[in-house]
């Protein structure tokens, strides 16, 4: 299908990118009975985003004839015998006055009907409000037939959050009820503790066709819970030996991280060794104590973040998962900024280009440390604060896309971002290249704010 720049005055830029289909017109019928059919007029609609229904009643509006466009065929049709040149020059006029910003000239804009009943353009690239003329006579039925209106990206956000708040309080009825099942179950079972029948078997092995009917689906529930409690009476314990314990740091940990942790260990065992021994010998007070093993000095906080980069590089390569991250961070050691500065530079160190799609590649791990928690959140926008300013200029460049990236994925509110660039733009540091990058995102969130007010 051969294409056209949208607009008379954009028919030499070959590069531009707002393109219809060229019009396809035919003749039908005889006599009194002739019509032109608008062949493509679905498609042509579709690129000016218009109902195909306004331009098919412009051009009866026009031409004085009768039209009419058919919802279910997608059919338009013009009483008369018209040709394609003079219908085209009609859909320009149309353009103008209907599709085109006043300002810019864009045909990416949006008809707003008033509370006074007046028609308005509103553009998409420049923000510019056009005042239609309403002394045309197609404003009226745009009145009577308005666009859809089509929901704000507030209201489906909102709607997500409602339906995972919904799912949640339902896990947590379900989990109350199964615990109620349970609690039954035992005080049943600790009443009638009745001795299983020797001719219970026998029938069993050689019983009737009667009892070898599939059971009920109440009698597979049941049979589920009695399984279920087969667990509750079995006794489990926690080896607490100094071998169980190195082992089981040797799992969890990094060998660097376990060494230090076993040290400790080891110094606890002999403090309690030298404390029993001096008990038992009965030492004199001024006696010297046993020699210790001083701890290394800390070599400030640099060095606790390279640890926890190290520390959770090795768990990713392990193979963590989103769901498991929330654990494996509490058990490493540092504050809750550290360990999220840590985790966000272990998770896009050395990404010099395509930085938004590497954010969007692992946002399940940003979700899974966040966790719908505005502290956590605030944690997070510094973390990547952090990260751009010392990182390539790609990063820096990509910040406002990763945001917006993150706010889409609900890993980000609109509250926090907000409260997070007020805050940085409060530390005195204004001029910095990383709020001019994310200042028209803020713009962007404020502005969709405010139209979601109006409506």
């Amino acid at each position: 299908m051969a294409l056209q720049n949208i607009g008379a005055s954009n028919s030499d830029d070959a590069f531009y990118r707002y393109k219809m289909p060229k019009m396809v017109t035919k003749v039908e019928g005889r006599g009194n009975g002739i019509k032109t059919n608008i062949v493509n007029m679905v498609d042509i609609a579709k690129a000016l985003a218009r109902p195909a229904s306004y331009t098919t009643k412009y051009f009866g509006c026009e031409l004085g004839a009768q039209s009419k466009f058919d919802e279910k065929t997608g059919t338009s049709l013009v009483n008369g015998s018209h040709e394609t040149v003079k219908l085209a020059g009609l859909l320009e006029n149309f353009i103008k006055k209907y599709v085109q910003c006043y300002g810019c000239g864009n045909p990416e804009t949006e008809i707003i009907i008033t509370k006074n009943q007046m028609l308005q353009l509103k553009c998409a690239a420049c923000g510019f409000v056009s005042d239609v003329d309403m002394r045309d006579k197609l404003t009226s039925f745009i009145l009577k037939n308005p666009p859809e209106s089509k929901k704000g990206s507030k209201e489906k956000k909102a709607l997500r959050r409602a339906e995972k708040e919904r799912l949640k309080e339902g896990e947590a009825a379900d989990e109350e009820l199964k615990k109620l099942k349970k609690e039954g179950k035992k005080k049943g079972s600790s009443s009638k503790d009745v001795p299983p029948k020797a001719s219970s078997t026998k029938k069993k092995a050689h019983g009737s066709d009667e009892e070898r009917i599939s059971p009920t689906h109440s009698q597979v529930d049941e049979k589920e819970d009695v399984d279920d409690n087969d667990d509750d009476d079995v006794q489990w314990q926690t080896d607490t030996s100094l071998e169980a314990a190195r082992q089981r740091i040797q799992e969890q940990l990094s060998a660097a991280t376990a060494d230090m942790v076993v040290l400790s260990t080891d110094e606890t065992e002999k403090k309690a060794k030298a404390k029993a021994s001096s008990k038992e010998n009965g030492s004199p007070k001024g006696a010297s104590p046993a020699r210790e093993e001083k701890p290394k000095p800390d070599n400030g906080s640099s060095s606790t973040h390279e640890t926890l980069v190290i520390e959770i590089k090795e768990n990713l390569k392990k193979g963590v998962s989103a769901s498991q991250l929330k654990s494996t961070l509490s058990s490493l050691n540092g504050s809750a900024q550290e360990k999220i500065d840590a985790l966000f530079e272990a998770l896009f160190e050395g990404v010099a280009k395509g930085f938004v799609k590497e954010v969007d590649k692992k946002k399940n791990y940003l979700a899974a440390a966040v966790a719908q928690d505005e502290r956590s959140q605030l944690l997070l926008l510094r973390a990547i604060e952090a990260f751009c300013i010392k990182s390539s200029s790609s990063a820096l460049r990509e910040v406002g896309l990763v945001l917006k990236a993150l706010y889409d994925a609900d890993v980000l509110e609109e509250e926090c971002i907000v409260h997070w660039y007020q805050e940085g733009l409060a530390r005195g540091n204004k001029d910095s290249q990383i709020w001019k990058n994310v200042e028209p995102f803020i713009k962007w969130l404020q502005s969709a704010e405010s139209e979601s007010e109006e409506e």
